[in-house]
């Protein structure tokens, strides 16, 4: 009986080192990780049959930066990202999402192109897209179809 409790001693202290072993790497990796979230989508319901533009805001919480890479949706043939710099819009292979930072993509700044539309997207519906990101993978967003005269409200 005596082998039996140390045995049984000598398991559940194996365990508990393990499971504190795991813990600790968890908390190690999310403070050297990217956080991204996603918020503020929207597409003005485009005005040309065969262009879009599209505005969002990514928040990075964590301790890594990321960098988002490209963009896809269903919608169009493609999506192009594009930095507005001294008021000339150029696009860009990829954009910075620096940690505890935020990259906001918004009217008369960098912004999202969809071009090739497949068909025109409608006030009320919800346009699907796919964010790339070097480090995170993909992030899945629906963004919703604005009139074209909308502007999103200030200060949140």
């Amino acid at each position: 009986m005596k082998r039996f409790a140390t045995a049984t001693a000598t398991a559940t202290a194996a365990v508990s080192a393990l499971t504190g072993a795991l813990v600790l790497s968890g908390c190690g990796s999310g403070a050297s990780a990217a956080e991204l979230s996603v918020s503020a989508a929207y597409m003005p319901q485009p005005v040309s049959d065969s262009m879009a533009a599209g505005f969002l805001t990514i928040t990075n919480e964590g301790g890594a930066k990321d960098e988002l890479t490209s963009v896809t949706s269903d919608v169009a043939g493609s999506v192009t990202v594009h930095e507005t710099v001294d008021g000339a819009m150029q696009e860009v292979d990829s954009l910075d999402v620096p940690a505890h930072g935020q990259v906001v993509l918004a009217s008369g700044g960098n912004h999202l192109m969809f071009e090739k539309l497949k068909r025109k997207p409608r006030q009320g519906e919800k346009v699907s897209l796919k964010l790339h990101f070097a480090e995170s993978g993909t992030v899945e967003v629906a963004m919703p179809v604005e009139s074209a005269t909308y502007t999103p409200k200030t200060g949140h």
